[in-house]
């Protein structure tokens, strides 16, 4: 991961052209082809950035105190090989769970979890949210007792019952486009099966942002090494 600039061989003119396709989201295959450099080259300043946006994304984290929304999302293959049980939402599902928190007007926040039971998400939610957040879930048990641990501005809404939004702009929208956004980027890639966490944070980072925008970010990043 610590690679300097002064150790690299590629000069900083291919450098660049490598970042640019990162930025844009091309993949390795495509971004060797377009640039000329080796693939195994692209590759490993590929692996280099996202840990880069890795641990940036990990310093960033604050304590929110502002309006926030929660949920769980769920990655990898439907069902495993072999296996015809039933799905499920909380313990016991056989995707990788991911606990998520968008602060409205900010940033989302992502957590890979064992489960996305009680227990596991008041944990997380007592060490990233300030008692005097707003705080906006559906209906998941998982959310039970959020007001009995100091949180008394718990807002709801019941998905199973088709409310998904109301007047008093009480919904998940927000972090439900984020799941939606990570799971199109990371099918791009055909799934991700290794690197998993890195590939998180970077859509993360990479969210409702242009290419020039993040350009500018990762190139600052570099910059601090």
């Amino acid at each position: 991961m610590k690679v300097s600039l002064s150790r690299a061989r590629l000069s900083k003119y291919k450098l660049k052209k490598i970042l640019k396709c990162f930025c844009v989201d091309v993949d390795a295959t495509r971004t060797a082809h377009l640039t000329g450099i080796n693939r195994n080259t692209v590759n490993r300043y590929y692996l280099w950035f996202r840990r880069l946006v890795f641990f940036k994304r990990t310093n960033d984290l604050h304590r929110i105190t502002g309006a926030a929304e929660l949920d769980e999302s769920y990655f990898g293959a439907s069902r495993l090989r072999g296996n015809h049980r039933k799905r499920k939402r909380g313990r016991g599902t056989l995707k990788q769970p991911v606990f998520g928190i968008f602060e409205r007007d900010g940033t989302v926040y992502t957590e890979i979890v064992p489960d996305c039971s009680k227990k596991t998400l008041q944990s997380l939610i007592l060490g990233r949210i300030a008692p005097e957040a707003v705080i906006h879930t559906d209906g998941w048990k998982g959310y039970d007792g959020l007001v009995d641990v100091g949180y008394d501005k718990h807002f709801r809404v019941n998905h199973s019952k088709n409310e998904f939004s109301n007047k008093h702009g009480v919904h998940v929208n927000g972090i439900e486009s984020f799941w939606s956004f990570t799971k199109r980027r990371l099918a791009k890639f055909n799934g991700v099966k290794v690197n998993f966490e890195l590939h998180l944070k970077e859509s993360e980072w990479r969210w409702k942002k242009k290419s020039e925008q993040l350009s500018r970010e990762l190139f600052d990043i570099i910059k601090l090494l």
